[in-house]
């Protein structure tokens, strides 16, 4: 089974949410609908994805959750414009 990390924010990009999925699109729409309205993502109006990384297993995917969440806001800033450098949403791009 695969497994992605993934990097959300909200509209002004104050807050930075990194998260754990073995199926990216299926969150990512849980997260925009305000599934768990309780969540840190809702609380924080967190839907925007703008950064991800695909892994072959879960285990792969959780241990680089464990290493970016360990990184300051600078880095997981800077991980995010050498990906995502105009800070699209790219679950529009990957629901195309």
């Amino acid at each position: 089974m695969s497994g992605f990390v993934y990097i959300l924010t909200n509209k002004n990009h104050t807050v930075l949410y990194t998260g754990v999925t073995s199926v990216l699109m299926t969150r990512i729409t849980e997260h925009k609908e305000c599934k768990y309205p309780k969540s840190f993502n809702s609380k924080y109006n967190c839907d925007k994805l703008v950064y991800f990384e695909e892994f072959e297993t879960i285990e792969e995917a959780i241990y680089r959750e464990k290493q970016i969440k360990a990184c300051s806001r600078k880095k997981k800033i800077q991980l995010i414009l050498e990906f995502n450098p105009e800070w699209l949403d790219l679950y529009d791009r990957l629901s195309q």
